[in-house]
């Protein structure tokens, strides 16, 4: 019987799932590639066909418990974001962090990314995590945390991509939340002058008398670029639904204020998958009013998207009418906030693709040095800008597939900025180790993986392409 979405799964039921997993490990033969049998992804990087058969792990994907008093949450690895936001409100608590889209799951956060309008002040999701069991290449499950014999592994596991091993279950930090959010959205006329007050806004953590909770932004063009301020509220006026017929995107430029429930505030992005589904044609009234409300939800877009670049049909199509091909652009980069405006610039110059999504983040920990965070080294103290950019551009002639995404990684890494590794990657070994990881993530694979069951995170990240 299917579970519904929210419920408490408790220890007994994680303790046997657990066991099944280890059942299936003993069972696959010495030396064979551990990787798991997952039907959904979040990430847009090609996935290779394997012959060996994954590890089930359809049964890790609930909440174990919320405790409300402490205020956290054991979560299985394979929840997504959806059924564990639904189990944390019922106790008015969410995640530090909540990823925009629904079905992104916690475990795939931390081992990957994850980023949200709460990001200024609460970091990445991996910076509310406590503790984990982590399933290592070399086939144990062990306890990592920030002070047992496991810390390297805790320290180095977040964006390793299942490089190190697959979280079973993580222990994370919540806090608590207001019923409602009110939004305000601060329009500009240039980037320059939204970074301005984005420096301010984050000083301050206030704007024009309000305490500001959470903010992203959205560059709609050149000139016309807003920053969209969020503060708890207890109250509301009235409330504003987006996972109908209304745009949440487009009321950022239609009106300068609104309020959502907690609720809807954290899936506003999902319903149209940002902006993504314009290329389905579902942002044009008469569609999208024959589509069930059930369906406008990213991962049933992110189902269609993949399965065109599997079969290409689109493309053909497209290549009958005498189309030039397109390559896909896909990427979110972390660029220091000084740096920001040099590479709007330089992005609104070469790559056509609007709009384009802000979103602020500083690293939260301030007790393991400058870069805390080995493998994606932010430094601590520095505020830095997600820009995130997801659509296809025209392959013009004398260009080939790729070009304009190695073209955004060389000058990401001259303004001294990070990408997130769930897309395409172009990087050369030296360069991707340089940034990534590089020595230590080797000592900490050695240990956790000696006999190189897991693949490397070269590998997954650029080699898989």
């Amino acid at each position: 019987m299917a579970r519904a979405r929210g419920e408490i799964v408790g220890w007994t039921k994680h303790r046997a799932a657990v066991e099944d997993l280890q059942r299936q490990l003993a069972a696959m033969p010495p030396g064979a590639p551990v990787r798991l049998a997952k039907r959904t992804s979040n990430l847009f990087r090609p996935r290779e066909a394997n012959p060996v058969p994954g590890l089930d792990v359809s049964r890790l994907h609930g909440v174990v418990e919320v405790d409300p008093r402490a205020g956290t949450a054991d979560v299985q690895g394979m929840t997504t974001y959806e059924d564990l936001v639904d189990a944390t409100l019922r106790y008015g608590l969410m995640p530090y962090v909540v990823p925009q889209l629904r079905t992104i799951t916690l475990g795939g956060a931390v081992t990957g990314l994850g980023i949200e309008s709460s990001s200024f002040r609460n970091g990445l999701p991996h910076e509310s995590l406590i503790e984990m069991d982590v399933l290592t290449g070399s086939g144990e499950i062990v306890t990592a945390r920030d002070d047992n014999e496991h810390a390297d592994l805790f320290r180095t596991f977040p964006n390793s991509y299942g490089s190190l091993g697959y979280s079973v279950r993580l222990k994370i930090a919540l806090e608590r939340v207001a019923p409602y959010v009110h939004l305000r959205h601060v329009r500009f006329g240039a980037t320059g002058e939204l970074l301005g007050t984005l420096r301010q806004v984050l000083q301050d953590r206030s704007y024009d008398g309000e305490d500001v909770d959470f903010v992203d932004g959205v560059v709609f063009s050149r000139e016309e670029c807003y920053l969209v301020l969020g503060s708890w509220a207890s109250s509301a006026p009235y409330t504003s639904d987006y996972t109908g017929q209304q745009i949440y995107y487009r009321s950022i430029q239609q009106r300068s204020e609104d309020y959502l429930t907690v609720l809807d505030y954290l899936w506003r992005w999902d319903t149209d998958w940002f902006w993504c589904n314009r290329a389905l044609g579902l942002q044009k009234p008469l569609l999208r009013r024959l589509v069930p409300r059930r369906y406008l939800r990213s991962d049933v877009y992110s189902k269609v998207i993949r399965w065109e670049n599997k079969h290409g049909y689109v493309a053909k199509l497209d290549a009958t009418k005498g189309k030039l091909p397109r390559e896909r652009v896909v990427q979110d980069v972390e660029i220091a906030l000084d740096r920001t405006e040099d590479f709007l610039d330089w992005f609104l110059d070469n790559v056509p693709i609007e709009p384009i999504w802000l979103c602020p983040l500083a690293v939260r920990d301030v007790d393991h040095g400058e870069q805390p965070w080995p493998l994606y080294p932010l430094k601590r103290g520095e505020q830095y800008v997600n820009v995130g950019f997801w659509s296809t551009v025209e392959i013009t002639p004398g260009r080939a597939d790729g070009d304009v995404n190695k073209d955004i990684e060389r000058v990401v890494h001259e303004l001294g900025g990070h990408k997130s590794l769930y897309s395409d990657a172009y990087y050369d070994e030296d360069t991707f180790w340089s940034l990534y990881g590089g020595d230590t993530l080797e000592q900490v694979k050695h240990q956790y993986d000696p006999d190189g069951r897991l693949p490397d995170l070269y590998t997954k990240a650029v080699k898989r392409r």
